[in-house]
């Protein structure tokens, strides 16, 4: 589930007077005047206007799809990967469901959801399926977004850049929780609604209204309602379904180094930022710290089965850790710093997304990993929220630190004794808990040594090229995805892209299905016909893919697509002990909720890249973005697969669909 970094939206913006959002939050965050007036101090990044919940109240509620859309939806998605025969068994399946158990399980979730008019139908839903999972969150759900580097080398030092970037998520949180954080709204036009004038006027609309001034010049605020658990949180391990902590009096940041833990405050009991040249000075203490690594690394056990973690955990209690863990999981979030050196992306990705396993603690909300030459990245526990919030975290950061950075390379630590205001944190360990820790690393390796990331740059082509031609840049990228898994393995799988919702309250995600009968029609053509089909021909079919991609695009993020749907109607049925329809049962159900081709597009000024593991063990994880000329992909796989050969198939599945853009014919 890794892949639900959700950082997707419309590809194509309806016309002015109905709801949309855009192709991809990232331009949201991006492309957004956020600072409506500068923080006087160190304190804040800003000071917006406009309260930063003002909109909650009068976000447009997600709705439940009608159950003929879902089914006709669900249909149209299972055609190209099922056979005539195949087909039909489903087909039958699906009508009866909607003439009979269907029916019933959505008038009652429909009830439900008039009933819960706070929230929406699939929040609570999807908190549990993440929370009940027992399975590692490490690979399986954690994605990574690494930081571009800073433009100012000297600023890259991995002293220097983690001070700056402590101070920034302090400011970050102290703004969050002052209210004066800029709403997060996607402007369609920017110069009516981002302005000055706009946000004194919406101020003083109320917020049980506010939403709709800002529709009216065609402005739309997204939810934030996941803003409150980034930071002072952790996913708390609990035998059969974990629990969420959020702690906001917690004044400390956790430190790891060397699997070694720390912890000091970066507020003071005023509510004040600590002085950066403090904060560095306790930085400095702890990277210089001889302390061993530990024979027993804590911070391992984070990266086990829910259940086995719950249990080591309770013992870990009652051997006397309370107070330590109590630290740990109240602390603001977590600073890895690794003594390592980056070689290239690929150990970045590798680093990032798993790391050694003893420098970690996965289940704190996000944790920034900064390594020897001043790599950094976010890593996050996915269970609280999506990329949207984590996103927004980083991109301010990386400004902050980039812009206003609080110290500098000739910035002198002050005269104090930093030992007495950082602890080292120590633990109570018997020898049940120490081969509970062994065994935790044994299992991690072993995990982790099945992992193959590889990435590619398209350097031919990007989204300036595509749009000119009127395509859809994210449609010819799933596209490549879908022509390259034809030329590798011959055949048409269930693939999953991330697109949110947050365009309503407590929207989380809804799944894009990218392969369609266009696109195994054109992808057929690309790879088994190239010299049948004219130039013009080929390109009727990218243009049919680009069309149709955008109508699926665009329905996720209105919340009219058809998974989540399904999902809560299973869930509905399992939550009242009812035996579930034939339908859930049905080979391809299964098989289309077995995502072979996991995918999540990810293009942002402070993102170098991200990435995620596949969701299962014969799939790809793939990561990709589509720039202004170029195009990447950071893919992962499990021995299942060959990673190499897919990014070959790929780059040339691009190449060709280049090509044919370019006038030129397939040999």
């Amino acid at each position: 589930m890794a892949n639900l970094l959700s950082l997707q939206f419309s590809s194509t913006l309806r016309r002015s007077g109905s709801l949309n959002t855009l192709r991809n939050t990232v331009f949201v965050i991006s492309k957004q005047n956020y600072s409506s007036q500068d923080g006087s101090s160190s304190e804040y990044l800003h000071r917006s206007i406009v309260p930063t919940m003002h909109y909650q109240k009068s976000l447009p509620r997600l709705p439940v799809p009608k159950l003929e859309d879902t089914i006709r939806r669900y249909l149209a998605a299972q055609r190209p990967l099922l056979d005539d025969e195949q087909f039909s068994v489903t087909e039958r399946l699906a009508k009866d469901f909607l003439g009979g158990m269907g029916k019933q399980l959505d008038e009652e979730l429909v009830a439900q959801d008039k009933q819960n008019k706070h929230t929406s139908y699939i929040s609570a839903p999807w908190f549990d399926m993440y929370l009940s999972a027992r399975d590692s969150v490490v690979l399986n759900f954690n994605p990574f977004m690494s930081f571009n580097p800073n433009s100012k080398t000297e600023y890259n030092d991995q002293l220097i850049r983690g001070t700056n970037m402590v101070c920034s998520a302090v400011r970050v949180m102290k703004t969050l929780r002052a209210g004066l954080l800029e709403p997060e709204v996607f402007h369609l036009n920017p110069a009516k609604s981002d302005t000055e004038g706009f946000k004194k006027f919406i101020r003083w609309v109320p917020s049980s209204l506010s939403w709709y001034g800002a529709y009216m010049v065609n402005a739309y605020p997204l939810d934030m309602s996941q803003y409150f658990r980034l930071f002072n949180s952790t996913r708390i391990p609990k035998k059969g379904r974990d629990e969420l902590f959020t702690d906001q009096k917690g004044r400390h940041l956790l430190v790891m180094k060397n699997g070694n833990m720390y912890v000091f405050d970066v507020v003071d009991r005023d509510g004040n930022l600590v002085k950066p040249a403090e904060i560095q000075s306790h930085l400095k203490h702890i990277m210089s710290d001889l302390t061993p690594a530990p024979a027993f690394p804590i911070g391992v056990l984070t990266s086990e089965n829910r259940d086995v973690w719950a249990g080591l955990r309770d013992k870990l209690l009652a051997a006397g850790n309370g107070e330590v863990l109590g630290l740990i999981d109240s602390a603001l979030f977590c600073l890895c710093l690794d003594d390592e050196t980056m070689r290239d992306h690929i150990h970045i990705s590798h680093n990032m997304l798993h790391g050694d396993g003893c420098n970690r603690w996965y289940d704190k909300s996000f944790s920034i990993i900064l390594t020897k030459d001043g790599q950094a990245a976010i890593n996050f526990e996915h269970s609280w929220g999506d990329g949207v919030a984590v996103l927004r975290v980083q991109n301010e950061i990386f400004k902050d630190t980039t812009e206003r950075p609080l110290v500098n390379p000739s910035t002198s630590s002050p005269a104090l004794d930093s030992a007495l205001s950082v602890r080292r944190l120590q633990f109570n360990l018997d020898s049940e808990l120490e081969n509970g820790i062994a065994k935790a690393k044994e299992n991690f390796n072993a995990a982790v040594s099945k992992l193959t990331i590889d990435a590619m740059e398209f350097k031919k082509g990007g989204k300036e090229q595509l749009k000119k031609k009127k395509l859809s840049p994210d449609a010819i990228a799933q596209l490549a995805f879908q022509m390259g898994f034809l030329r590798q393995y011959g055949q048409t799988v269930a693939t999953y892209e991330s697109c949110s919702t947050a365009a309503f309250r407590h929207g989380r995600t809804e799944t894009i299905r990218p392969a369609t009968i266009h696109t195994q029609r054109c992808a057929h053509a690309f790879v088994n016909q190239p010299g049948k089909h004219s130039v013009e021909q080929l390109q009727a079919m990218l243009a049919e893919c680009s069309k149709y991609h955008g109508q699926l695009t665009k329905e996720a993020a209105m919340g009219q697509g058809f998974d989540r749907h399904l999902f809560a109607m299973k869930y509905l049925a399992n939550s009242k002990g009812q035996a579930l329809h034939d339908l859930y049962q049905d080979p391809a159900y299964i098989a289309i909720n077995h995502n072979i081709l996991s995918t999540s597009t990810l293009t942002s000024p402070a993102v170098n890249l991200g990435g995620f593991a596949p969701v299962v063990p014969d799939g790809f994880g793939v990561g990709y973005g589509v720039h202004d000329d170029w195009i990447g992909c950071n893919v992962s796989s499990y021995p299942a697969r060959n990673v190499h050969e897919f990014l070959h198939c790929v780059h040339k599945s691009l190449e060709d669909i280049f090509s044919v853009l370019d006038g030129k014919s397939l040999s």
